[in-house]
């Protein structure tokens, strides 16, 4: 017999769902798990009991607290240490959480790196069942999980730095945006070409050199955003403020076109490097 102790009621119900759940899913009966409500308890009779079951049971603690209980987790580290509160603002941080997690944010890969915590709690549950035991949830937690709560606590710092980056990106594209709005347009049009160095063209495909873009940018951009203002291509094109941007790049997912297409939006039509010289042997009411 082994019994799982629990603190709280939700906790004991949630792990008691899951396991019947997942027995019930594969034909096995309930019979071998019960909860116990008034004593917060689940008791597993392992006289007779299947291999796969037990496996299953092991597996299913183990889905419990690295899906159910992980969230909960994330959520009252964000609450209690960081002082997120708003469900709004905790999503957005789980999402980037999740996110790298799932290997789904590369550039944050190197701050998360190390042991599989996924293994390491899989290990510490196995140990639990190597014999028929009674024990506390709770303790199991604070004492074999430290570990994995430690990592827990390392993602949600990356993820609110992450996040504490983004509402600044955020607030600095709507300022040039607002920038934009006021600025009235020096020119219909320009062909923007993004590749091993950055070229602009007018309306008419004539070559804006150097020297004249920088005759263009208002002073007013690199004195209030002198770290985030590129001055080589987003200070010219916000001085200018053309009506339309015809950006050509083989690379449309870089920063840099992530900014101009946030900043300028539907003024800018995205094209690849190719698409410039097709262009260039169109008449101007043509270009794509």
């Amino acid at each position: 017999m082994i019994e799982i102790i629990f603190q709280k009621q939700q906790d004991a119900n949630g792990m008691y769902r899951h396991i019947a759940g997942q027995l019930q899913a594969a034909q096995y009966e309930n019979e071998m798990i019960q909860l116990e409500e008034d004593k917060k308890k689940i008791k597993i009779s392992t006289g007779n009991l299947p291999i796969s079951a037990f496996h299953m049971i092991k597996e299913s603690i183990y889905e419990f607290i690295v899906i159910k209980k992980r969230e909960d987790w994330f959520r009252n580290i964000l609450t209690e240490r960081f002082f997120y509160k708003d469900p709004s603002e905790q999503e957005q941080i789980l999402e980037i959480i999740y996110a790298v997690m799932d290997g789904h944010r590369e550039e944050l890969a190197s701050f998360v790196n190390g042991p599989d915590e996924k293994t390491y709690v899989f290990e510490a549950v196995d140990e639990f069942f190597k014999e028929n035991i009674s024990f506390s949830f709770d303790s199991f937690v604070v004492f074999r999980l430290k570990t994995y709560l430690d990592k827990l606590r390392h993602y949600v710092e990356i993820a609110i730095d992450e996040y504490k980056l983004e509402q600044e990106y955020q607030m600095f594209v709507q300022t040039l945006r607002d920038f934009l709005a006021d600025r009235t347009p020096k020119k219909e049009i320009i062909h923007l070409i993004l590749d091993e160095e950055t070229i602009f063209h007018d309306q008419d495909f004539r070559e804006i050199k150097r020297s004249e873009l920088i005759k263009e940018i208002d002073r007013k951009l690199l004195g209030n955003h002198p770290i985030y203002v590129d001055s080589v291509t987003i200070a010219p094109l916000l001085s200018i403020a053309p009506m339309d941007i015809y950006l050509y790049t083989n690379q449309p997912e870089q920063p840099l076109v992530r900014t101009i297409r946030n900043i300028f939006e539907e003024r800018v039509k995205l094209n690849p490097l190719e698409a410039f010289c097709k262009n260039k042997q169109l008449p101007n009411e043509k270009v794509q």
